[in-house]
């Protein structure tokens, strides 16, 4: 049950973050010191801005042994769905932004993303190993409907045969299902779909502008029908908000289709500990305390652990009461009783420049 109300008058709603934290790595900062000041003041505004960004590579080796992926592609930086929790909002300090309201709303574009893509692909070291899409921010994110980034890497990856897997929580993705099923044909795709919630007022909370709990469980069920690999990630479990949906979310997916699971339990890591802190003293004032001492209880006393190993999967009473509820149920549901690989033997470099775009 959702409950707790936040203060409508200074809430911004469809935004998760409610403040800008300070970007660790600038020495000065911008504070508006004076409620009656008449400065040209953005906090509060809620418009989005899209900065085209140039990049000299798109396709980012992954070192942390934990998370699942070797290579990750990412075409867009900064989020628009808000997701409070995200792991993502520290990158976009390196950008010179805030990890806050600034993630949401000042999204980078990578347009030579395809470009670079095809570079990387035709290196004559590349051994076609899966590449991730997007291992960092969603790349069906609103934005995509404009720029339309990752149609056109889907588009290069078929003509190639590069093996993909894709984690996202927008329905947009359907909009790629012809690319999609060509992939699955060739054993070439696979596709996690995020879900951390079937309680759409918690979700409207936690993740304002993701697509609905309903539609990311139809995302499941249209491309497992083309035979397209499909599993979810029910991710973040918070303690005392939503670990009890484990059971629902697992048995709802594999009746849609999904093959396989994952999980992590929340960690506040960086400037999210501040900006997740401020959000659920906003919305849950009557479990901040519950909530934040539970989290506090997976990491060793800490709302984040930066150990491998340990940072995704937590440790002490709570966290393990979530694994054994993660584990019976998808034992229950029949998940994850078989390794998904996909098939990089059918990597070619096209022999004519085709036109991909």
């Amino acid at each position: 049950m959702v409950s707790g109300e936040e203060n409508k008058d200074d809430y911004l709603n469809g935004r998760g973050a409610q403040i800008n934290t300070v970007n660790r790595f600038l020495k000065n900062s911008l504070s508006k010191a004076h409620v009656e000041a008449i400065d040209d003041w953005e906090e509060t505004s809620g418009k989005t801005s899209f900065i085209i960004g140039t990049s000299k590579s798109v396709v980012n080796k992954v070192d942390s042994p934990d998370v699942g992926m070797a290579y990750s592609l990412n075409p867009y930086q900064g989020c628009e769905h808000g997701c409070i929790y995200c792991y993502a909002r520290n990158s976009h300090e390196y950008w010179g932004f805030s990890a806050g309201l600034d993630f949401e709303r000042k999204i980078i574009v990578k347009k030579d993303a395809p470009e670079l893509f095809k570079k990387f692909l035709e290196k004559k070291s590349w051994d076609a190993y899966p590449i991730s899409l997007s291992g960092n921010t969603d790349c069906y994110q609103p934005a995509e409907r404009k720029f339309r980034l990752t149609r056109q890497l889907l588009e290069i990856a078929l003509a190639y045969k590069q093996p993909i897997s894709m984690i996202t929580k927008n329905a947009l993705i359907l909009r790629d299902l012809d690319i999609l099923q060509e992939m699955a044909k060739l054993n070439l795709a696979m596709v996690f779909v995020s879900i951390t919630s079937l309680n759409e007022k918690l979700r409207l909370k936690l993740e304002p502008r993701t697509t609905t709990a309903k539609q990311r469980l139809k995302i499941i069920e249209e491309l497992s029908k083309v035979g397209l690999p499909t599993g979810v990630m029910a991710a973040p479990m918070i303690p005392g908000l939503n670990n009890h949906e484990m059971p629902a979310i697992l048995k709802a997916v594999a009746d849609n289709g999904a093959k396989s699971a994952g999980y992590t339990v929340v960690r506040l890591n960086g400037a999210i500990s501040t900006i997740f802190e401020d959000w659920l003293q906003k919305n849950f004032p009557d479990r901040f305390e519950k909530v934040w001492h539970a989290i506090q209880s997976c990491h060793n006393g800490e709302v984040n652990d930066s150990r491998y190993g340990m940072r995704m999967r937590g440790e002490g009473n709570f966290a393990q009461m979530i694994r054994d509820t993660f584990k019976l149920h998808c034992r229950l549901n029949g998940l994850n009783q078989e390794q998904i690989q996909l098939d990089r033997s059918q990597f070619k470099v096209p022999k004519s420049q085709l036109s991909l775009f």
